[in-house]
Parts: C-alpha cells; structure tokens; sequence
C-alpha cells in the first residue's frame, strides 16, 4: 500500500463505526467513511471534542453540525510547499483528498527529474491538489473539471500556495470532450493525470459512468500523449476498479504504445491512535523509466 504519511497539518487520529475522526490543522472533524465497518471502542478525546460533525440521512446525504468552526480556513502540505484552503460542504466533503499526497509526492518528483519541460493535463482534476503540486515542481499545467466552482477554488488553491502567475490553464468542461479537441488540434502533453467520479454529469448533462466510461477515456488519453511521455496516473474510490485492474487497464492499453513499466497499489493514510492503515481507494501509475 502507497501511504500519505508526510503530512504535519493533517492525521486520521481515529476510526470506528462507520466515522473517522480528523484534525485537519487545528480542527477536529468527523465524517462517514464506508470502508469503516468495523466498531472499536472510542477511546480520543476529539470523539467528544470535535469541531464539526458531518452525519448522513437515512435519505441519502447529510448535513454537518459545526460547533466553533470557521466556514473556512487553510492547511499546509509542507512536504511540497502547498497551502489548501478548507471548506466543508454538503457532500461531507472539505476540499482535498489527503491519501493524494502520496501521488503528488511521485508526480513532483517525475518532473523534477525529467530533465525537460513536461506538459501535464489533469481530467477531473477539483480543486486542484495534483495541479498545483505538478506546477510547484516546474511543470505546465492544464486542469479540467466541469463544476466551474471546483475550478475556482483550485485557483484559490493555487493563489495561497503562491502559484498565482504558474502557466496553468483553467477550464470548466466535459473532460472527454477536452481530451477528443485536443487531438484534433495536435496539442499533445508529456503527462496524464486523472481522478474520475463513479457517476458524473459534465457541463452539458454529459453522463459519466466509471465502469463504462473509464477505459474508453484511456484509450483515448493515450493519443493526447506525445511520443516520449513521462507518466501516466489514474486513481480510483470506486469498489469494483482494484489495483489489478487498473494496472490491466494501463497495461494493455500504454505498454504495447510507449513500453515502460505500471504498478498499482490500493493508496491509505496512516491512524495516529494505533498505528493501522485507513485504505482510501486505489490509483495505477504508468512510467517510462
């Protein structure tokens, strides 16, 4: 398993019953996580202490319950010199997805040693935690997503992390759409990074399913890339994609193009109380070295 365990901001203290338990800077929050199913006694005092409570409905959703949290306020990756600002919203989430540190430490040092200038597209890219990390090693970075909300925060991001005159292309769109104009127009990139949803609608309705739609996107992602790309990255929180599969995926479809080599890996953060692993999904990486 490829653990995020180089941060100082952030730490999973805690993890029972459904929820963990987080400090997030100064902050204690507690959110669902549905890998969570086993139920441990809640020994920390954060269980009781928390500064925002997120709990789902019956319905589906949820709502948070704050107790002296601020709607908004930052922490830094000090590993990589990035600041993230945090804003919890109704879909339990706060802005970045901590466990992807451990792919932005591999992208930052992909690039650093390329020797050459590297061109990196990032599809589903939110707000922005794999751009501007490839943009803090040196790269030219072009984020797509389609919330152009999400965007806008990437570039609060990107602004707190002092990368506000980085050559980073913003743009709200259909990423399939994107990566099919962008070979039309010859523009071809050194690296590919991409995060996709399991179901999402792009600006125009567009329907995503993952399980229908994510090998076609490789296949197509493949063609965006110039004849010496330097990675290619693909992360998943889906069940049904484990690492066997998305290294398949990127085997069949990379390996016979380019050569190089895939590994995957399920990707975890660390759990301060007792020193276990929280999984947080998966993520496959193909390199030509």
């Amino acid at each position: 398993m490829w653990l995020a365990e180089n941060w100082k901001d952030y730490e999973v203290i805690d993890c029972s019953d459904g929820e963990k338990l987080e400090r997030w800077g100064k902050y204690l929050l507690v959110r669902p996580d549905p890998q969570v199913i086993w139920s441990t006694q809640k020994k920390e005092k954060g269980w009781t202490k928390m500064n925002g409570h997120y709990h789902r409905s019956s319905k589906g959703g949820g709502d948070w319950e704050f107790f002296s949290l601020p709607e908004q306020w930052s922490i830094e990756y000090q590993k990589l010199g990035l600041t993230f600002q945090l804003k919890p919203f109704k879909f339990k989430h706060t802005g970045v997805f901590p466990e992807q540190a451990v792919n932005w430490d591999w992208c930052s040092e992909k690039i650093k040693n390329a020797g050459r200038p590297i061109k990196v597209l990032n599809l589903f890219a939110y707000t922005g935690g794999a751009t501007i990390a490839a943009a803090k090693a040196g790269a030219k970075v072009t984020h797509v997503d389609a919330s152009k909300g999400m965007v806008n925060w990437a570039k609060e991001n990107a602004s707190s992390s002092s990368l506000s005159e980085a050559p980073i292309r913003w743009l709200v769109d259909d990423c399939v759409k994107f990566v099919e104009r962008e070979i039309r127009r010859g523009n071809l990139y050194d690296a590919v990074i991409m995060d996709p949803p399991s179901y999402g609608r792009g600006p125009k309705g567009e329907i995503w399913k993952i399980e229908e739609s994510v090998y076609p996107l490789i296949k197509l992602c493949a063609d965006v890339l110039n004849d010496n790309p330097l990675f290619f990255l693909i992360s998943s929180y889906t069940t049904g994609l484990q690492p066997a599969v998305l290294t398949y995926m990127l085997s069949s479809v990379l390996i016979p193009k380019f050569g190089g080599n895939v590994e995957s890996s399920e990707i975890g953060l660390p759990v301060s109380s007792n020193g276990l692993v929280l999984p947080c999904g998966a993520s496959g990486r193909w390199f030509k070295d």
